[in-house]
């Protein structure tokens, strides 16, 4: 029997699960929740990133819960402890998005619905590739993912960066899983790396250019000193499904594009 009552503890899976239609199983969901708009609207809110409401959460009797990494061990554990069934996923690659979502649709008994959103990525993917493979240089991009201490860019940021047709910034940081890896230490390492382009995505804060450009000795920087600093929200790049294959990618390789007019 496949799983019908269903807590997602992160967006990804809640996100994954609309997709394929099967949102009725969903019966908790993260308060962080903004995509798809509905299930915020319409699912039981139970849990923040690292921390969740256990009671609600068992009042809800789920046959399966869902989780997202290391940071979310304590929750699993104490549900676990009380005879609920969970599986935490790790991807932090598209490669492991992807698996992800083979394992999300095997779970609950629709791996052609997973395999056929799989394909759609793949689609949006391949024509990024084809935009870029017009492309004969490679702006170089530097992602903050927070402000202090920075923090450059996770896997599947990076990836997505490159595909987009940009030159990662930090790429011996983009490997390391938790954000204390991915320390900047020195803000003058950035001013040194010269980005042509700033990516912002402050988990879950409103990203601000004018800070970014008003840092000592960032006037030096080529995106500064072009206004190439932009936001990407949290919610279409930090969350490793649908959203940052989708929107998130998109939305890099459009300022990419839009650059290499510029040089024109």
């Amino acid at each position: 029997m496949y799983p019908t009552r269903i807590v997602c503890l992160t967006e990804e899976t809640t996100e994954a699960l609309y997709l394929m239609g099967e949102q009725d199983r969903i019966v908790g969901v993260s308060g962080y929740t903004v995509r798809p708009p509905q299930a915020r609207k319409e699912k039981p809110k139970v849990s923040a990133f690292t921390s969740a409401k256990i009671d609600k959460i068992l009042a809800l009797e789920p046959d399966l819960v869902l989780g997202f990494s290391d940071m979310q061990a304590d929750i699993a554990a104490e549900l676990i402890r009380a005879g609920v069934q969970v599986h935490v996923f790790n991807q932090r690659s598209i490669e492991e998005i992807y698996a992800m979502i083979r394992m999300l649709g095997s779970m609950i008994g629709c791996i052609d619905k997973a395999q056929a959103l799989i394909h759609q990525w793949q689609q949006t993917l391949d024509s990024i590739d084809a935009q870029v493979a017009q492309y004969k240089v490679k702006p170089k991009v530097y992602f903050e993912e927070w402000y202090e201490p920075l923090i450059t860019g996770i896997g599947w940021v990076s990836e997505l960066i490159e595909r987009a047709g940009g030159e990662e910034c930090f790429p011996e940081k983009a490997g390391e899983s938790l954000g204390k890896n991915r320390i900047i230490e020195n803000p003058d390492d950035v001013i040194e790396r010269q980005p042509d382009i700033i990516l912002g995505s402050w988990c879950g804060r409103k990203f601000r250019p004018e800070k970014v450009a008003a840092r000592a000795g960032w006037d030096a920087i080529p995106a500064v000193k072009n206004q190439q600093i932009f936001e990407i929200k949290s919610a279409d790049i930090l969350q490793p499904g649908p959203a940052a294959l989708t929107d998130g990618v998109r939305q890099i390789a459009d300022i990419i594009s839009r650059w290499h007019q510029q040089q024109l």
